[in-house]
């Protein structure tokens, strides 16, 4: 005997024939499992394709795997969903910089500071504005490059730092033993910070995952660095054209390798100290 409130048919209804299965916003850390193989990981990026939109999932070993999202494609817990792209995230509590950092909303730049962050390169210069532009335009902090570690010693002879004009300055495969080490520790003092990272250059510090590749591949002793690159990867494009495709593919802090993040965050501290 039963209520004749209640269908008789207790399937869900879209598990019944035609019926889609519902949809779930692909939020970040949301763990799903990929229903045709079975790779089950917590969902790291959303993009769009020339296919279409498809999910990067991380297992609990840190593997990605990115998949096309496609209807009915995935199930969380044993359940088939469609995944679909997140809405923009409602306000809950402070916005957040592409750093990390609280958000100063309405704030005018700060006038430079005498202290300056130097770096090597235009790249790197790039890429810390990319995810620290927010914080060092409220700290008023002017990032230069040099061209070359060479010109490091006659930069911080010029420059004349004091404890009111900090010298910061971030040096790539910055390795014990190395030409970089040696310069560096010629002109560290109490007012210059030398740090640096250990990649070869810039572009290895962004995470391969975020660009779409496996590994960043490892380029003969004597080729140059970037231009092995390129034809490793298959791109079929100068090495300018390189850097802003894998410049697009930063987005906030968590793009970067941790080597490279507290480097940058450890000169902002020391030029901004009172």
């Amino acid at each position: 005997m039963r209520s004749r409130n209640y269908d008789a048919d207790l399937t869900p209804p879209w598990k019944k024939k035609g019926a889609a299965a519902p949809e779930v916003a692909a939020e970040t850390d949301l763990v799903v499992e990929e229903a045709a193989t079975g790779f089950c990981g917590a969902v790291v990026r959303c993009e769009r394709t020339a296919e279409g939109f498809t999910v990067t999932l991380e297992d609990r070993f840190g593997k990605h795997r990115v998949f096309p999202m496609t209807p009915g494609g995935f199930l969380i817990d044993g359940e088939t969903v469609t995944l679909v792209r997140p809405g923009p995230p409602s306000p809950r509590g402070p916005l957040l910089s592409a750093s990390g950092s609280i958000a100063v909303t309405g704030a005018k730049a700060r006038v430079a500071r005498a202290g300056r962050i130097y770096v090597e390169g235009r790249h790197d210069a790039e890429l810390v504005e990319r995810v620290w532009g927010h914080d060092l335009r409220v700290e008023g902090v002017v990032v230069e490059y040099l061209e070359g570690v060479d010109d490091l010693p006659a930069i911080v002879d010029t420059f004349s730092p004091g404890p009111d004009a900090r010298l910061g300055v971030l040096v790539d495969h910055l390795v014990p033993g190395s030409k970089e080490s040696r310069i560096a520790a010629s002109v560290t003092g109490s007012d210059v910070l030398v740090v640096g990272h250990p990649y070869i250059d810039v572009w290895e510090a962004v995470k391969p995952a975020s660009v779409g590749i496996r590994a960043w591949p490892r380029v003969p002793r004597g080729q140059d660095w970037k231009t092995g690159v390129c034809e490793a990867l298959g791109w079929h494009m100068s090495t300018g054209e390189a850097w802003q495709r894998i410049l697009a593919s930063v987005h906030t802090y968590k793009d970067l390798q941790p080597e490279l993040l507290g480097r940058v965050e450890e000169l902002i501290d020391f030029v901004t100290a009172p």
